[in-house]
């Protein structure tokens, strides 16, 4: 039977962590809502994951060498903000609060195991937490590492300066004799 000394002691850190609990979800809640009044569901604190997660992604067909590196993500992080601005305004408010957990530091230390700035992560850092999103006995998780996936592959291979990089000649010509 625990003491009165324990159970007031439990009390009160129940009550701190319920305290952070809210802090947390009306800062998550405020970034979300942000990004979405704005009219642009991938501010640039939310572009930031892109940048970092779609090299790691696309490993394979990314050009890591290219000169155009940087334009190749600028084109992947709006082909991201087109597709979720297609979205529906519940599933825009989704992914928005999924970016909006990443981007926020305690949750993305909590949730991603990134202790890093998305900017400042290694690459292991990035591929382990999308190892364990992808692979989570979590399907919350899981969901989320395949909207990110879809997200940014869909924005990558619909890209057509993107096309030369995975041998793709595009579609062919119709009507044309």
């Amino acid at each position: 039977m625990p003491s009165r000394r324990q159970f007031i002691k439990t009390g009160i850190a129940g009550g701190l962590l319920l305290a952070a609990a809210a802090v947390f979800q009306k800062q998550l809640d405020r970034m979300g809502k942000q990004a979405l009044v704005a009219g642009n569901p991938l501010d640039p604190s939310l572009r930031t994951v892109v940048l970092a997660v779609a090299p790691v992604m696309l490993r394979g067909s990314f050009p890591v060498a290219d000169p155009d590196r940087a334009a190749a993500l600028e084109r992947i992080a709006k082909g991201v903000a087109l597709a979720v601005g297609a979205l529906s305004a519940a599933s825009q408010k989704e992914v928005s609060e999924l970016f909006a957990l990443l981007a926020f530091a305690p949750t993305r230390i909590a949730v991603a195991g990134v202790s890093a700035s998305w900017d400042q992560a290694s690459v292991a850092d990035i591929e382990g937490f999308l190892r364990r999103w992808q692979e989570s006995g979590v399907d919350l998780l899981k969901s989320g590492y395949q909207a990110l996936h879809d997200l940014v592959l869909g924005a990558w291979y619909a890209d057509s300066a993107s096309w030369a990089a995975i041998g793709y000649p595009g579609p062919p010509s119709l009507g044309q004799s």
